[in-house]
């Protein structure tokens, strides 16, 4: 079965950082081009960052080279480290073969003061 878990949400306030993780089970990860969408209250899903199988990362324009996308295939795992965090950042984060509809329950993320 394939299954994805997001971690590493929470509440962070504006300015500050946080490390979102995904690990998948149940398909060859490295051979996945993966991507972090999010989805802000009360409105539709946004892709933010993918990266290619061979490690190359791309970045929504709109997010100001605040973050970093990583994977680790020998953990297959994958992460998104957002950096001087604002409150419109604030959402619910999933992990997706890139293309592909979320399936993991995600990981919220608040910027709040």
């Amino acid at each position: 079965e394939v299954e994805v878990v997001e971690s590493g949400g929470g509440l962070v306030q504006p300015g500050g950082s946080l490390r979102l993780s995904c690990t998948g089970s149940g398909f060859n990860f490295s051979m996945f081009s993966m991507s972090w969408v999010r989805q802000p209250p009360g409105k539709v899903v946004e892709w933010v960052s993918g990266i290619s199988i061979g490690g190359w990362p791309a970045y929504a324009c709109s997010l100001d080279g605040r973050l970093t996308i990583l994977r680790d295939n020998a953990k297959n795992t994958l992460y998104l480290q957002m950096d001087r965090m604002k409150p419109e950042d604030t959402g619910v984060y999933y992990c997706t073969k890139t293309g592909e509809q979320p399936i993991g329950r995600g990981t919220r993320v608040t910027v709040s003061s």
